[in-house]
């Protein structure tokens, strides 16, 4: 009987060692097959001609749990823009399959932090991933010429390392950094069929603030950026298939603001009752929508964080009763994609 028990826990010990062997090929297996997805797969030659919107981060400053900070992607046939690039907006580019090696140029909405704190990881990736030679265009406001000088003066020094470590052949200098482009309200950029369009927005006291649209072969979708609700917004939007817009629920920060007090967080309550002012509640934003006539309409930069799906019901109102079309409240990983010579709008979900 000894001997019996004795084969039998030589073989579950041969066993478990093989089952271990095993899993660690499988593992090794998975990676090679995750590696190949992140680096050889091209999600734009997979997809037919189209007009494409992505949330890498549907968030606001406020810290959640399923949201980064303000970050959406447009791509339209093979160009790949990104509007805002807030806190892990680079990682949640990536998880979208549009890496920083993509991305042809930024367009910042305004001089928030919370809009760019991203911005140097993601200039630093596209210059060392692409071997890019030009430096990242960045489109915005006349501070985005502050901004980019800032960001290329932090990361001087990581520049100079990285040079010297992979050689000016893998990080060419002249590729390095940001390069600023001021712009005024107007057409921001023109080609292959895709024109851009920044437009004034209200979120005072930042001035100017934009909001951005893309056109591109009959399809159209524009980029709220932070904005209360604006007469200009308005008729920029006019007749989009989509509008991605910011979203704040004054109720529920009411409540934030009513807990600040009673915690006696003066400083923090002060600026709860501040910022409603300045943003668009998901009812207006619905009412918005509905007078542009709008197909769908996209809601982002969620302020406050929702950690549970059933708080969407007190967040939203009643602005899925005013606004008639398909209204989303946005999350990470959310894609809308608009084929040319269609009507469809086709959601697509990457977590």
């Amino acid at each position: 009987m000894r001997r019996v028990m004795l084969i039998l826990v030589a073989l579950v010990v041969l066993m478990g060692g093989t089952a271990w062997a095993l899993s660690d090929r499988i593992a090794i297996a998975l990676f090679r097959q995750g590696m190949r997805a992140a680096i050889m797969e091209d999600r734009l030659a997979k997809r037919d001609d189209a007009l494409g919107v992505a949330l890498c981060g549907a968030g606001s400053p406020m810290a959640g749990p399923d949201r980064a900070g303000p970050c959406t992607v447009v791509t339209a046939g093979k160009h790949v823009f990104v509007v805002d690039i807030g806190e892990g907006g680079v990682r949640g580019l990536t998880r979208l399959g549009y890496g920083p090696a993509l991305v042809e140029a930024v367009l910042l909405t305004h001089i928030h932090s919370d809009h760019f704190d991203s911005l140097g990881d993601l200039a630093l990736q596209r210059w060392a991933t692409a071997s890019a030679t030009a430096p990242l265009p960045l489109y915005g406001p006349p501070g985005v010429v502050t901004v980019a000088a800032g960001f290329n003066q932090a990361y001087s020094i990581d520049r100079d390392y990285r040079i010297a470590h992979h050689g000016p052949k893998v990080v060419p200098p002249s590729g390095y950094g940001l390069a600023a482009r001021p712009v005024p309200p107007g057409v921001v950029f023109a080609a292959d069929g895709l024109v851009v369009t920044a437009f004034l927005v209200d979120h005072g006291p930042v001035k100017p603030a934009y909001g951005y649209r893309f056109d591109y072969k009959g399809r159209s979708l524009a980029i709220s950026g932070d904005t209360a609700p604006s007469a200009s917004l308005e008729r920029a939007v006019k007749g989009v298939d989509v509008l991605v817009h910011e979203a704040l629920s004054p109720r529920l920060v009411a409540e934030q603001r009513a807990v600040a007090l009673a915690a006696g967080r003066a400083n923090l309550a002060k600026i709860l009752a501040d910022i409603p002012s300045y943003h668009t509640s998901p009812q207006d934003a619905a009412d918005i929508a509905r007078r542009a006539g709008v197909k769908t309409l996209l809601l982002t930069h969620i302020i406050p964080p929702l950690p549970y799906s059933i708080l969407e019901g007190p967040f939203l109102g009643d602005a899925r009763r005013r606004f008639p079309g398909q209204l989303i409240v946005g999350r990470d990983g959310d894609e809308l994609v608009l084929p040319v010579g269609s009507e469809k709008v086709e959601r697509e979900k990457r977590r």
